[in-house]
């Protein structure tokens, strides 16, 4: 059965099991320590996560072994009575969704070794509104997440003569994604053209390095996919601070402007990738420096 523990979270109360198990083989990274760094991170995480759809992606059985792991996008029917969903609308009909409002409900969902947290863009209330624009930028090997960098730059300096202001994290994984704050009555029919536009003109200006179309023979290597196509309702986003099921327990994580530009410079991604004590770290040097995105009202050009 493993390590198991009988808690209570903010007057919730919470069975863990297998604590000891180990999620991250590389590392020795357990289930425990997922467990404790999602509760800490919970003050800053949790603001992101509130009131919107969550896709789980779970690994009972750890990083390593793809098979057993699946992404759920029904809430679980053994849930706590306390855990909220959204009905939302997909493809085949509607699924009542998680949603990850509380430090318990967090917890829970790290109980499930949902290691990868997805959101919406939009909160559930919503469906149609997404709350900011969104660009997946993705590096094609040998590209990295240097490269990602010089395009994510690239895009901040384009939205800036709009008078956009944005926002970077890292992937967790290979890539960056770069936010642009709305919060406004925006649907996704006027987020996604107008994604599509500002990523079309940086890869005209940047063939070389940049794409902004896939297709089944697009040749990828060696450069940087400007994924638009995320502002869609029924797409999801890795969260800000949510692991990754790679090798180490590596996270999604805000970086400054700064930090972009002296990794696109010195050419050293490794300053780019941030494991869950670098991120508390982080978090009490910085704060969140993703807050903004929460908040900031912002309007889109007229195309």
């Amino acid at each position: 059965m493993g390590e198991t523990r009988q808690v209570e979270v903010d007057g919730k109360e919470l069975r863990l099991t297998n604590l000891d198990k180990v999620l991250y083989p590389e590392t020795g990274f357990t289930k425990g320590e997922m467990v404790d760094y999602y509760a800490r991170v919970a003050p800053v995480m949790v603001p992101h996560l509130s009131g919107r759809a969550v896709t789980l992606r779970r690994f009972p059985e750890g990083v390593d072994d793809l098979d057993a792991a699946f992404f759920e996008k029904r809430c679980p029917k053994h849930r706590p009575k306390w855990v909220k969903t959204a009905r939302v609308t997909v493809e085949k009909g509607k699924i009542d969704f998680c949603v990850c409002d509380s430090l318990p409900t967090l917890i829970w969902m790290a109980q499930l070794a949902a290691i990868e947290l997805h959101p919406s863009l939009s909160l559930s209330r919503a469906p149609k509104r997404p709350t900011v624009l969104a660009f997946d930028l993705d590096p094609g090997p040998p590209a990295d997440v240097v490269d990602c960098s010089r395009v994510a730059l690239r895009l901040r300096d384009l939205l800036a003569q709009f008078d956009l202001q944005s926002f970077v994290k890292t992937s967790g994984s290979k890539g960056m994604q770069l936010y642009v704050p709305l919060n406004g009555k925006v649907t996704y029919e006027e987020t996604r053209p107008f994604a599509q536009a500002i990523a079309q003109i940086v890869a005209k200006q940047n063939p070389d390095e940049v794409l902004a179309k896939m297709g089944k023979k697009t040749d990828r290597s060696g450069k940087v996919l400007i994924d638009w196509y995320q502002n869609n309702e029924r797409k999801t986003t890795i969260a800000v601070y949510s692991l990754r099921a790679r090798e180490r327990p590596t996270c999604s994580t805000p970086v400054t402007w700064d930090e972009v530009e002296a990794a696109a410079e010195s050419g050293n991604g490794s300053d780019l990738v941030f494991e869950t004590t670098d991120v508390l770290k982080r978090l009490d040097d910085h704060g969140d420096l993703f807050d903004p995105v929460l908040e900031l009202e912002q309007k889109l050009p007229e195309l």
